[in-house]
């Protein structure tokens, strides 16, 4: 519940307001979220966006063979980051 919060939305996304956040005298209007949502079908897509697109700005590449494996070369070392995120 974490992690996805942190993917942008590219598409324009309404929907109805959270149960217990209802404004008075409101109850009919809609909110636009700005951020992903936890439960967004969107929401894991976006994240990864993200979070490959910074990986690629600092250098790591991805592996060809697994999308959630990350390579960065030293002189004499490197660094290999796996990815998982559990969604249970």
């Amino acid at each position: 519940k974490t992690a996805f919060p942190h993917g942008d939305i590219e598409e324009e996304i309404y929907m109805h307001q959270p149960i217990g956040y209802v404004a008075p005298g409101k109850e009919n209007n809609v909110c636009r979220p700005k951020k992903s949502l936890y439960s967004l079908k969107q929401a894991p897509r976006q994240w990864y966006k993200k979070f490959d697109s910074f990986m690629s700005e600092n250098g790591y590449r991805r592996c060809h063979a697994d999308h959630c494996c990350y390579l960065k070369k030293f002189d004499t070392s490197y660094i290999i980051l796996l990815l998982y995120v559990d969604d249970v």
